[in-house]
């Protein structure tokens, strides 16, 4: 699913709201990650990798890359969680960080956290502001932007 835009009321004014996902695209007490590509200030695109975590109705979002040394979090696709599935855990150096708060409790970024991405659940969909990202229109997509109402449940 490429990521659309969603305007809300519960949208800072003038902000913009990107669905990344639907609610039903991540399963409770699981972690997936998202390769996008995000508008910097000087207009250029960069990748921006995203990893949601969804834990019931809350949802959880933070930049891929372990503080340590920048490598990204999932040792496999998709594989974010620590055996225990309760923690993000660096798939490098095992790392461990709280889903909650991006707070990395073991490991030697200890004391350091991820960068948060602010996230907000409109509609059923996973919506990521305070960020510019980038989207792929074709002349057929122009019509898919999406408009959506607060349904709660974000974080």
């Amino acid at each position: 699913m490429e990521p659309s835009i969603a305007e809300d009321e519960t949208v800072p004014q003038g902000g913009v709201a990107y669905v990344i996902c639907s609610m039903s695209d991540i399963p409770s007490q699981r972690a997936r990650g998202f390769e996008l590509m995000q508008v910097a200030e000087d207009g250029t695109e960069q990748p921006f990798n995203l990893v949601i975590v969804r834990w019931g109705r809350q949802v959880f979002g933070y930049v891929n890359r372990c503080p340590h040394d920048g490598v990204k979090l999932d040792w496999e696709r998709n594989q974010f969680l620590d055996p225990n599935g309760i923690r993000l855990m660096c798939g490098k150096h095992g790392a461990l960080f709280e889903l909650g708060t991006g707070a990395c409790l073991e490991g030697p970024c200890k004391g350091k956290n991820l960068v948060p991405v602010t996230l907000s659940v409109i509609d059923n969909d996973i919506c990521a502001l305070g960020v510019t990202l980038a989207e792929d229109v074709d002349d057929d997509d122009e019509d898919e932007v999406t408009s959506c109402s607060d349904e709660g449940g974000g974080v």
